[in-house]
């Protein structure tokens, strides 16, 4: 560990372009490590080397206020030094997950038309270099596909090293003029959701944004120092705003793992000494299937949080093993990130229960069918205002009116209800809400009780059609030990009204997860359909 850590109190302030963090840690604490990949160490200051040469090539290319830049790699460093690069000189990043197939990438570059395309040629040894020339070929916008790794150049592309040559002759001076003409509200990055509903939507977010909600994240979960394991997707806002962002505003260092698996994220947290051990339930369930799991020495975690979704109560005990208390947050990409956090606690209610409180600076309504606010303790959709919140659906202004007011308030589509403490408990998604008998199911609340009932790992609940009930649900359950239905049953009608009780459990060896590690509830729903047909 470097020896020119930059303590909490010593910390930047808010700065107009979440790049300038790179210059402030490269003038303060040039040899500290900003990142790291496998035995490559990155020094703050050859951090800033490396995003002032892409930026001037950017520039020398054509690259203008405003332009998209996409980047197709797993997470890297060269995946955020192509992120800051691009901010920093008012263009808008845009990253491609190389698990995406040719039609799913085409949508993005499409839609977001991205005049610079940087490619890696190789992904976990497999040639990608055919679906890269395909790629080309239906993406007019790019103007410029560019080769991170200089290995057997595709038709058309360039090489890395060539495209940075070509702008050494921008200067500093004239970079800098670009810099001073961008940040605050200007938008820097396009995060697709996942499109469970109809195609993906780019929410454009902003340098203030993210800026500012690394800066809370950083203050209400205070690390010193701080490094985090960073395995997650580059097009999804996890990477970006909840794992990176908050470690380079904090002049921390992001341990990179391009292909995650279970075992060796635990070796690299050891060897490594991470201090934030943070991901999203299913990984940690992941890692926790790993056999001898209690050999690692992870006694550098100074925190351990998850988001994304609710961690079963069994987890959570697990992880209170650890001698460092626990958190978890509420939030979504067009909101940039966290709108709520649990502050770092043991208190296993809190954990199970809640997402905490509302961030500073976060305003947050509960609202009824009819539109009006609900009572404390009763369930209402999720709105919040905030100057996190994204500008917007990137090419899509109705999308855009729909989910946001004239005022400012962003429609979030899930369910939560105020608890009197004044934390916010998650109760679903409204999609996800059904109708049984006329009663409303929030699928949350009885997943979490199956998930209480002993030797179940997980659940997911989704509604059928019902000729009688209208709708009822299914519950697909995944057991760490054999377990009965009937005791589940039993089990579930002792803490539930009737209505709520899943009409059809079945026990599964593993859930479909979306690439983040979410449950694919749309894949269960279909599933679900094609069991159960209503007859």
């Amino acid at each position: 560990m470097p020896n020119n850590i930059v303590t909490l109190n010593q910390l930047p302030p808010s700065v107009p372009r979440i790049s300038d963090y790179v210059d402030w840690y490269a003038e303060h604490t040039p040899v500290a490590v900003a990142m790291v990949l496998n035995d490559h160490r990155i020094s703050y200051k050859d951090l800033q080397e490396k995003v002032d040469a892409l930026a001037k090539a950017l520039i020398k290319a054509g690259v203008k206020k405003n332009d998209r830049v996409a980047t197709l790699c797993p997470p890297s460093p060269a995946y955020f030094i192509s992120f800051l690069a691009t901010a920093s000189i008012g263009a808008i990043w845009v990253g491609l997950n190389p698990l995406y197939q040719l039609n799913e990438l085409s949508y993005v570059t499409g839609d977001s038309t991205p005049v610079v395309l940087l490619s890696r040629s190789k992904i976990e040894g497999k040639d990608i270099g055919p679906k890269l020339t395909e790629l080309m070929a239906i993406s007019p916008s790019v103007q410029s596909l560019v080769i991170l790794d200089n290995d057997d150049l595709t038709k058309g592309g360039q090489s890395y090293q060539g495209f940075i040559s070509a702008g050494a002759d921008v200067s500093d001076q004239d970079l800098q003029a670009v810099r001073q003409n961008c940040g605050g509200r200007d938008p820097c990055l396009i995060v697709y959701t996942s499109g469970s509903t109809g195609s993906p939507k780019g929410a454009l977010l902003h340098h203030q944004g993210i800026v500012e909600n690394s800066l809370q994240q950083n203050h209400i979960w205070p690390i010193s120092p701080l490094s985090m394991l960073n395995y997650f997707p580059v097009n999804h806002i996890g990477c970006v705003v909840d794992l990176s962002t908050p470690v380079l505003v904090a002049g921390g260092t992001i341990v990179f793992m391009e292909k995650f698996s279970p075992r060796r994220s635990l070796e690299i947290m050891e060897s490594e000494r991470i201090t934030f051990w943070a991901s999203v339930p299913s990984v940690f369930q992941l890692q926790f299937a790993e056999q001898n799991i209690d050999e690692f020495d992870l006694s550098a975690v100074q925190l351990i949080a998850w988001e994304g979704a609710s961690m079963p109560r069994d987890m959570i005990k697990r992880l209170l093993q650890y001698d460092c208390p626990l958190a978890t947050n509420y939030g979504m990409s067009e909101s940039c990130g966290a709108i709520t956090a649990v502050a770092p606690t043991r208190d296993l209610s809190v954990l199970e229960n809640t997402v905490g409180q509302a961030l500073n600076g976060v305003d947050i309504r509960l609202l009824g069918d009819d539109g009006a606010p609900v009572k404390k303790g009763k369930t209402g959709q999720v709105l919040t205002r905030s100057i996190y919140n994204m500008t917007g659906y990137w090419n899509k202004p109705e999308a855009t009116t729909e989910a946001i007011s004239e005022d400012g308030w962003f429609a979030t589509g899930d369910l939560a209800c105020l608890n009197p403490d004044g934390t916010y408990s998650i109760m679903g998604r409204i999609k996800e809400m059904y109708k049984s008998g006329g009663y409303n199911v929030y699928p949350r609340e009885v997943e979490d009780v199956i998930e209480s009932f002993e030797g179940v790992e997980m659940a997911a609940i989704v509604s059928i059609e019902d000729p009688i009930w209208q709708e009822v649900g299914v519950a697909y359950v995944l057991q760490k030990e054999k377990i009965s239905i009937d005791k589940l049953k039993e089990h579930c009608r002792s803490l539930l009204a009737n209505y709520k009780i899943p009409k059809n459990i079945l026990l599964v060896d593993e859930l479909p997860l979306l690439p983040i590690g979410k449950v694919d509830k749309v894949a269960l729903k279909k599933r679900a359909n094609e069991q159960f047909p209503c007859k």
